[in-house]
């Protein structure tokens, strides 16, 4: 009996639909997917910013499922991560930091994700991510620096976590 799923291309596709159930629809099978969605990594960290719940959820889902992105698709979440959008920004800086020495032409990017003003989730997600990117996070480190005195001990934690792995 054939295979009756729609590619992960269709589903792509899918999320941009004019119909809210459709989007949902599409990211929920992408969510069902696993990790042979890869290929929707940015598709889905741009749904994050959908008016619809379903919608969110499901391509929040789907990606606490998937490794790390395709290195074709680093550039896209580099932009993603400056996303006013917390939960599309959180989405790209975890892709990233998920990418690790390959998504090192992030660093800027992920760096200024630290800056104060910035949702707290995404700055702590961001010091986690340096940390994966590892020494190639080295231009960063005045940044990390910075957040690893800051008042909220989870950002401190990290930033001195991914300070810790810098060479010097």
């Amino acid at each position: 009996m054939p295979d009756s799923t729609p590619s992960i291309a269709i589903l792509i596709e899918q999320l941009s639909a004019p119909d809210a159930e459709a989007r949902a629809s599409a990211a929920e099978a992408l969510c069902r997917a696993g990790e042979s969605a890869m290929s929707a990594a940015t598709a889905l960290v741009a749904a994050c910013a959908d008016d619809h719940d379903g919608v969110r959820e499901w391509a929040a889902a789907a990606l606490e499922d998937l490794g790390a992105p395709p290195p074709e698709q680093i550039a896209d979440l580099t932009a993603f991560a400056a996303a006013k959008h917390p939960l599309v920004a959180y989405w790209a800086v975890t892709l990233l930091g998920r990418g690790g020495e390959g998504a090192s032409s992030a660093v800027p990017a992920l760096e200024a994700c630290l800056a104060p003003g910035t949702a707290i989730e995404v700055r702590q997600r961001a010091c986690w991510a340096l940390g994966k990117i590892g020494p190639a996070a080295a231009s960063a480190r005045a940044a990390l620096t910075a957040a690893a005195s800051d008042a909220d001990p989870r950002l401190s934690r990290l930033a001195g976590e991914a300070l810790a792995g810098l060479p010097g």
